[in-house]
Order: C-alpha cells, then sequence, then structure tokens
C-alpha cells in the first residue's frame, strides 16, 4: 500500500465566477474572430482514480480554419493536447465535494480566447462502509463489538500504567483484589451490568463521542461471553474439550483459561509488589514493571493481542462470516423482520466490527493509521469525520487488527513486492455488504450466496495474513533482542514485549475455519516458539534456529514474499 492516502483528496469545488469572453491583440487578420465556447465529451469523473482523464476539449470558433490551445488554472488538473486529466497522484473524493468547477481557456492561433468554467461531477463509489435502506435510513450496527474491542483497549490501559498506580496509592491492596478488578473489564454479570455501564469510564483516548459503557451499548457486552469456546454454537472446534493448544500441552488449557492465568501470574506479580519484595530478571536486574514476569514474558502484551484472537478474530472468522451453521453468519435470513437491516446485514456488519476498521478507512494512509505520522487530523489512526469535535468510536476510530494490517503494509510499500492487506480486507467487506444490501427483501440466491462467500474469503485471507505477517515481525524483533544479548545495547523489556506480541498473536492462528495453516503446523510452530523465550546459553542458538523455522513455516503457508519476510 501506498504511503499515501489510499484516496488523495482535494479541496472543494472552486467558486470562481464566470470569466468574461475576451478578445486580445495579436491578430494578423482584423477578420479573424475569438473562440465562442468550449465544449467537452464528458463531465464526469470516478472518485479515488488518481490521474483520470476527464473528457476531450473542443472549441467553437467562427472561423474554420483556427487552430487552438486550451489551458486551465486549477491546481489538480492538467490538460494534454486537449484531454482534460487529473495530475498525476491526484485524485477526488465525492465525500469532500460532489462537483467541482474548473476554470478553461481556449486560444486560436492568433492569442483570441474564451474563458468559461466547466462543472465535473465526482461519481460516487464504494468506499465508505455506509449502507441505507430505501428510505434513506443507515443501516449499519455492530455496537457490540465496538463495545468489546474497547474494553480491550480500556483492560490494556489499566494494565500499563493504572494497576502500578492503584497498588502505589492503596487503591488494591490484595491478590484478590487485583483479580477481581482484572475481570471486571473481562466478565460482567447481566444482573451487574446496570450496576456499572453508568459509571464503567472509556478514556483510552481523549475526546470520545462515548465515555461510558452504557453509551457504547445499553445492554450487556463482555468479552468472557465471546471468547472462543464460550460460545455454545457454530464453532468449528471444541476449544473447552481438548481442542485448543499453543500453550502447554496440548488441550491442557482453555481460551478463558489461559486468559485467568495471565491474570493469575499479573496478581502474583502485585502481591509481590504489595509484599515489599523485588523481582529480578535473567540478568539480575530489578524489574520495575507489574505486567513483566521473569522470564521474558510481558502479560499486558499477552492479553491484549490474544483476546484480539480469541475474541474478535474468533467471533469475525468463525461466527459472523461463516457459513458452517444454520442460524448464524451467512446462513441467516436477508428479510427484514421488526429491525432496520436484517439478520444477514447485522451479521456482515458485526464482522467488520471485529476486523475494526473506521467506516472511512480508506481515507487515511497506512502511516497514519499506525500513528507512524500524516496529517494531524488523522494522525493517531482516528479522524472526526463529521467535524464535531469528538471521536465516535463506532465509526471514528481504528482498532485492532485493521490497525496491524495497516502497519505490515507499511513495512513493505518501499520494497518489490509491496503488500495491502488493509485495502484488500476492506474492500472485500464493502463489496461483500453491498451483495446483502442489493438484495434486501429476498433471500441470496446461489449464484448471489457464491459471490457473497467468495468476498468472505478474501477477507479472512487478509485479515489472517496481517496476523501472520505480524507474527513474522515479531519474530523478526526477538531474533535481534536475543542476538544484543551479550551487549549493552540489550533491553530486558523489549525483548519481553516482543516475544510476547509473537506468541500472542500466534496463539490467534488457530481461530479461523478458513486457514491454510494446517493443524500440523501450527502444532510444529508453537513448538518452535515455546512458551517463553529461551536465554540460557547452551540453548540460545538452537532457539534461534527455530525461530527461523518458525519463520519458514509462515512464509511457505501464506504465500509471502521472501523480501518482505526478512524486512517485516
Amino acid at each position: 500500500m501506498r504511503n499515501m492516502p489510499k484516496k488523495l483528496l482535494i479541496s472543494s469545488a472552486i467558486t470562481t465566477t464566470l470569466l468574461a469572453v475576451t478578445a486580445c491583440g495579436g491578430s494578423s487578420s482584423s477578420s479573424n474572430k475569438a473562440p465562442t465556447d468550449i465544449q467537452i465529451s464528458a463531465n464526469q469523473i470516478d472518485e479515488n482514480t488518481a490521474g483520470a482523464i476527464v473528457g476531450t476539449l473542443t472549441a467553437v470558433d467562427p472561423n474554420s480554419n483556427d487552430t487552438f490551445t486550451f489551458t486551465t488554472t486549477h491546481d489538480s488538473f492538467e490538460i494534454i493536447n486537449s484531454t482534460l486529466k487529473l495530475k498525476t497522484g491526484i485524485a477526488l473524493n465525492y465525500e469532500k465535494t460532489s462537483a467541482l468547477e474548473v476554470p478553461l481557456t481556449v486560444f486560436d492561433q492568433d492569442g483570441l480566447n474564451f474563458s468559461k468554467l466547466v462543472t465535473i461531477e465526482v461519481n460516487d463509489l464504494l468506499d465508505t462502509y455506509k449502507f441505507t435502506n430505501s428510505e434513506g435510513e443507515s443501516t449499519v450496527s455492530y455496537s457490540g463489538q465496538i463495545t468489546r474491542m474497547v474494553l480491550i483497549e480500556e483492560l490494556n490501559q489499566f494494565i500499563g500504567s493504572e494497576l502500578q498506580s492503584q497498588l502505589e496509592t492503596g487503591a488494591l491492596t490484595s491478590r484478590q483484589e487485583v483479580m477481581n478488578k482484572l475481570n471486571s473489564f473481562y466478565e460482567i454479570s447481566s444482573e451487574d451490568y446496570d450496576l456499572v455501564a453508568d459509571t464503567f469510564m472509556v478514556d483510552f483516548i481523549e475526546a470520545a463521542e462515548q465515555t461510558n459503557l452504557r453509551q457504547l451499548s445499553s445492554s450487556k457486552k463482555d468479552l468472557f461471553g465471546k471468547i472462543a469456546g464460550n460460545d455454545p454454537v457454530g464453532q468449528h472446534k471444541d476449544w473447552n474439550n481438548g481442542d485448543f493448544e499453543g500453550w502447554g500441552i496440548a488441550g491442557s488449557t482453555t481460551p478463558h483459561e489461559l486468559v485467568q492465568t495471565f491474570f493469575g501470574m499479573l496478581a502474583d506479580n502485585a502481591q509481590t509488589y504489595l509484599d515489599g519484595n523485588t523481582r529480578t530478571d535473567f540478568n539480575g536486574n530489578e524489574i520495575t514493571q507489574i505486567y513483566l514476569t521473569e522470564d521474558g514474558r510481558d502479560l499486558k502484551q499477552l492479553i491484549q493481542k490474544f483476546l484480539l484472537g480469541a475474541v474478535a478474530f474468533s467471533q469475525g472468522t468463525d461466527d459472523y462470516l461463516d457459513d458452517g451453521t444454520d442460524g448464524k453468519g451467512l446462513e441467516t435470513t436477508n428479510i427484514l423482520g421488526d429491525d432496520i437491516y436484517t439478520t444477514l446485514e447485522h451479521q456482515w456488519d458485526e464482522g467488520y466490527g471485529y476486523f475494526g476498521a473506521a467506516r472511512d478507512y480508506l481515507e487515511y494512509t497506512d502511516d497514519e493509521i499506525a500513528g507512524k505520522g500524516g496529517r494531524e487530523e488523522y494522525s493517531s489512526g482516528r479522524h472526526d469525520s463529521d467535524g464535531n469535535g469528538e471521536f465516535d468510536l463506532n465509526s471514528e476510530v481504528n482498532f485492532g487488527n485493521s490497525v496491524n494490517a495497516a502497519k505490515r503494509d507499511r513495512g513493505t510499500s518501499e520494497l518489490t513486492v509491496p503488500t495491502d492487506f488493509s485495502t484488500n480486507a476492506f474492500n472485500a467487506l464493502l463489496n461483500g455488504r453491498k451483495i446483502i444490501n442489493d438484495n434486501v427483501g429476498a433471500e441470496l440466491t446461489n449464484e448471489q450466496m457464491t459471490e457473497l462467500q467468495a468476498q468472505r474469503d478474501i477477507v479472512v485471507e487478509y485479515w489472517e495474513k496481517s496476523i501472520s505477517a505480524t507474527v513474522i515481525h515479531y519474530i523478526n524483533d526477538t531474533l535481534a533482542d536475543l542476538n544484543s544479548l551479550e551487549t549493552a545495547e540489550f533491553d530486558y523489556s523489549n525483548l519481553a514485549k516482543h516475544w510476547s506480541e509473537m506468541k500472542g498473536f500466534a496463539l490467534n492462528l488457530q481461530f479461523n475455519p478458513h486457514s491454510p495453516l494446517t493443524d500440523a503446523q501450527f502444532t510444529e510452530l508453537h513448538s518452535l516458539l515455546q512458551d517463553a523465550p529461551v536465554v540460557s546459553e547452551a540453548d540460545i542458538e538452537q532457539y534461534k534456529t527455530d525461530l527461523m523455522t518458525a519463520r519458514g513455516i509462515l512464509e511457505s503457508a501464506y504465500g509471502f514474499d521472501s523480501e518482505n519476510v526478512a524486512n517485516w
């Protein structure tokens, strides 16, 4: 993907007034007359098409043998011979302006000229996740998914900063209180929801439109109820009865139990702090962060990345976008009931919500989505698109894997075979929703369902590729950390962070029923990654070799370009 907006924007319509017809000197014959009009063969242009041709210009002139030159002063257009076109690298954006006026001037061979404005209409293409019914009302709804994405963000923020602060101030005074607090982000009972929803603050970003849980969802939403294994119908493996693997012996734990294990490790570290004891890393240096373990693991990263897979990726691919269970995902009705949307529309939207993209995702550059620069108003991966001074968490913020997709695309943008995980996944989400939207009121035909399944396949392919590429990115970072282990540049917290992101994302590659990674490859992958980084002098070289083997498994399974793999 380019390091420019997926739709390069231009300013709104020019408001130059109509220029008067003029005749100027230089004529060699008093019988020569100035041109009287400019005509254009077409006046519409598709948005998002950089350098696109508008049409051919012709002059109306009373003199039969005149020759003509056309010019424009518009910053975004140029005229090549007599063809009006956008300048190279410039595209129009319907969401910014649906039409604009372009000043044109034609000169004959004697310099006599005529000027006018022509109106160029911009065609609205499918580039924003907005779908309406026949009354013009939005039928898009996925607030429950955004609520869970926000809960993951709030939990991550708490572990990263607030947990330490509450231990220091005495707000948390025991291991059990820490466990209770961590679980308050993870599991909320139906009875308790009304008690906590109005006071559960949402503050992981400033200027959010929704500032508490109630404003995100009026009914109970939590992470526990949607983690792999806890959805009772339709998942492609029995995660709670032996099928979950990647941590310890295969089948020895479940996704829910692993979250509780991570919480317990955090609570143990907190109790050590409360007891006044010091923990040290494998080099004997004091560990000052509660979320770092003594054996090179970062629990903040493990928890966040695992939840993005065991809740969001699992639900998105194995539930809402899947077609393996009657009454779920693509096997639902497209006939309207009591709601403004059909069940099929809503199921697709919920899958979209777990991908985490803002509705105008294509407006952003990869840098902006990744929080690595770009335009100031987009540079934190969010944009106040409606101009109300706040960020609507349901539509104006990029979450989770939609961000990782752009990060990996950013990492290959200057290489021979750049990736475009983000645009491919997003466009397929748009195309699939349009198939559904265009046929509301009737069940999809076999041909339409096949088209929808093809778009689903594209979504989950590039969604998973972005996760796998992220595992490779952190394999590379972990190898670099291990190579610096005996140097002054070694940073224990960096190794713990990079290894834990690698492992957390890698655990998630089992949740997609359409994954190209086989069960055997997944098992081998985690045998190589292990459950903690290996740093002993006797074993570290073999571990680095194992990490390279793991990287090769992913490169082969997902068909990645070797240059990209080496540079992620």
